[in-house]
């Protein structure tokens, strides 16, 4: 397993995390509790130490699932990574970073993973209604309190990150990013290199369209989020599954390896890239993970022909705004 450093957390972090949204089952279609936490098991057994959640995936459900698997001996081992600054009413999402919701939000968070502290506290949204400034030293104050070891953001800018960061040491960053929503390329990224800001990207697998599974009979139903996301309607859809199919068939033929294996490897292989995180329901998801991290890298010719991939296919991409809540 590849890993590496991020400053306040003891232990060296993997460069593959799992991501727990899906687990949650909010917008996902259900969960299967059993199932999850057989699903962290066995990531923790291939040695992915890092475990990625937030109270608003399933409104605490993935918390609470993440808490009963990783408590106990092996919770030293475990690098938690969970969220604050999103409160809910009635089913629906909208942005608070106030000093009184960033600490109730902790402790409930503390009671749902069962454990004394969070490894990694990140703000999910940046919301404009609160000073950063308020926000940044509330978050100081818990790492003071040794509730929490490193702060860092998610879905932030540049400059709301700059702001953050002169009241609280920001740790870490985590972007939305993969082979089909690359915006942070132009900022973001680049800006964590220079800061010195570990990141954690998400969407490895841009919500299943860099599995190679999809076809255009695919379809989503209740509250999948799939069915609000316009990659997934026409004439977008038809596009990415293209562009999905000559990645596929370009990995194969020139690789050896999956569509899978190309985009995740190719994030980790980007520069400024600290870790990818890995959305899985169940165990049998994670099987391509030791493939992805071995003695090989993407050569720059590679890399050129994957951007002229996407240039001939994606002629009228969008990125991951959808997702936003208000």
């Amino acid at each position: 397993m590849e890993r590496i450093r991020i400053p306040g957390i003891p232990v060296p972090v993997s460069r593959i995390g799992l991501g727990t949204w899906a687990i949650g089952g909010w917008m996902w279609g259900g969960t299967d509790e059993p199932e999850s936490i057989r699903t962290i098991e066995a990531a923790l057994d291939l040695g992915v130490n890092l475990v990625d959640t937030a109270p608003v995936y399933g409104f605490g459900r993935s918390e609470e699932i993440v808490g009963r698997a990783v408590s106990g001996s092996r919770r030293d081992q475990v690098v938690i990574a969970t969220k604050a600054g999103l409160a809910w009413r009635d089913g629906k999402v909208f942005r608070d970073s106030s000093r009184a919701r960033i600490r109730q939000e902790l402790e409930d968070s503390l009671r749902r993973l069962r454990t004394g502290w969070v490894d990694l506290y990140q703000v999910h949204w940046p919301d404009p209604s609160v000073p950063f400034e308020e926000t940044a030293e509330e978050l100081a104050k818990l790492q003071e309190e040794g509730k929490i070891r490193a702060i860092g953001v998610s879905n932030f800018s540049p400059e709301q990150m700059a702001r953050l960061a002169a009241r609280a040491t920001l740790a870490s960053a985590q972007p939305p990013f993969n082979l089909f929503e690359r915006g942070v390329e132009r900022d973001v990224l680049p800006w964590c290199r220079k800061a010195g800001v570990a990141t954690i990207t998400y969407g490895a697998l841009c919500r299943g369209l860099l599995s190679g599974r999809m076809t255009e009979d695919t379809k989503f139903s209740g509250d999948d989020l799939r069915r609000w996301d316009p990659k997934f309607k026409p004439p977008r859809f038809g596009q990415y599954l293209a562009a999905a199919r000559a990645l596929r068939s370009f990995a194969d033929r020139e690789l050896g390896r999956s569509l899978i294996e190309l985009s995740v490897r190719w994030i980790l292989d980007q520069p400024g890239v600290s870790v990818a995180l890995w959305g899985a329901r169940r165990p049998e998801q994670l099987a391509e993970i030791p493939k992805i991290l071995g003695l090989w890298r993407l050569t720059p010719e590679q890399l050129g022909r994957i951007d002229a991939i996407l240039a001939e296919h994606v002629r009228d991409g969008v990125g991951p705004e959808f997702m936003a809540p208000p």
